[in-house]
This record gives structure tokens, C-alpha cells and sequence, in this order.
């Protein structure tokens, strides 16, 4: 994970490989270079933004369960399996994904810049990798509408990773707080509702 400053955009990577007929993960992960821990994060964790079909943040989620605990672990590259690695993409099928995304994703960078770099030390980076590595675990949950906000933190955060913007990772810390809470509030709500449920059929 090296600390370089002269790199592509993300958003400028992903339209290149949209243009593609086709292009594997692998590809992906060699087009992302030292910063592809990053910019993975970012990628598998933004479609679920988007209203997709039932079962896709599964399928999103898999691959970042794969990666966020080798952030953790403070794996010097992206490693995966070779069944996944050689997985194809078709490029039509990465620009209807992020088409609608890649406009704000523009907007982000054009105002982001390497900074607080003390968040990205190798400890500060294992921290991003084990709040998302837990955030991953909660997508691939059949959670209604559960998606949307760790989605978004991990895509925050990997955003941040790969920009090594500090302003952006704390904004992820705050998301990734607020997420935590939201999910003890459904958790005491079902347990208090399955008690209830219960209790009313121990009286019945």
C-alpha cells in the first residue's frame, strides 16, 4: 500500500474499462496498481446505492468479505481466488452500473486531496479494513433497505483509502458509527417484537 501521489482516478480507471469489451477482476486489480485495496472497496460497496435486484448486495458483499480483512491483516496486495480472479465483466455491463455514479464520484475527486495522513498509517489503514470487513457481513444479510448505509460507508472509506484523504475517512468512521447505531435500534426493536410475540402466545 504504498503512499504515491501520482495516480489515476478512480473514475477515469473505471471509464477506461467500461470501454472494454470485456475485462476480468484480475485485469481490474493490475489496472488499480498499489491503491486497487482501495478503489475494490469503493467499487464492490457503490452499486449498492443503486436499486438493484433482490439478492445483488450478496453477491457485492462476497467479494468485499474476501477483501477487507486482508486491509486488515495489512496484506500488501489484493489477493483472490483464482475461480473469481479470472471473472469476467463485459464492459456494457460496468458502464450501466456506473454511469449514474461516476458524475458524483467526479465531483468528489475534484475536491479531494491527499491529507491527515496520520489516518493512513498501517494501523490507521487495518482499522478501515476491520470496520469494513464487519460492514461486509452485515450486507450480505437479507436486511430490507440494510444495504444503503454500509454500502455507503465502505464506499466512503475505500474512496478515502485510495485518495489517502483523512477528511473523507473520517467521514466514514462517522457513517460507520451511525450505522452501528441504526443496527443495535433493529436489533433491540426485533428482539422487544419477538418477546412480545411471545408473551402473547404464552397468554393465548
Amino acid at each position: 500500500m504504498d503512499d504515491d501521489t501520482g495516480h489515476t482516478s478512480i473514475s477515469a480507471i473505471v471509464r477506461e474499462l467500461s470501454a472494454r469489451e470485456s475485462v476480468s477482476l484480475g485485469e481490474i486489480i493490475d489496472r488499480f496498481g498499489t491503491r486497487a485495496f482501495g478503489a475494490l472497496l469503493f467499487i464492490f460497496a457503490l452499486p449498492n446505492l443503486l436499486p438493484l435486484p433482490p439478492g445483488s448486495s450478496t453477491i457485492l458483499g462476497a467479494p468485499l468479505l474476501l477483501l477487507a480483512p486482508q486491509v486488515a491483516l495489512g496484506v500488501d496486495g489484493p489477493w483472490l481466488p483464482r475461480s473469481i480472479d479470472n471473472r469476467r465483466i463485459s464492459g456494457t455491463d460496468l458502464n450501466k452500473v456506473f454511469a449514474p455514479l461516476l458524475p458524483w464520484v467526479e465531483r468528489f475527486e475534484k475536491i479531494s486531496r491527499p491529507r491527515i495522513g496520520l489516518l493512513f498509517t498501517p494501523w490507521g489503514q487495518r482499522l478501515i479494513g476491520a470496520i469494513c470487513t464487519l460492514l461486509a457481513f452485515v450486507l450480505i444479510l437479507p436486511i430490507p433497505l440494510g444495504n444503503l448505509l454500509p454500502g455507503l460507508t465502505i464506499g466512503v472509506l475505500g474512496f478515502s483509502l485510495f485518495q489517502r484523504d483523512g477528511l473523507f475517512a473520517i467521514a466514514g468512521y462517522i457513517l460507520a458509527a451511525f450505522s452501528a447505531f441504526l443496527l443495535y435500534v433493529a436489533a433491540d426493536a426485533v428482539i422487544v417484537g419477538v418477546r412480545l410475540l411471545v408473551n402473547w402466545l404464552g397468554g393465548a
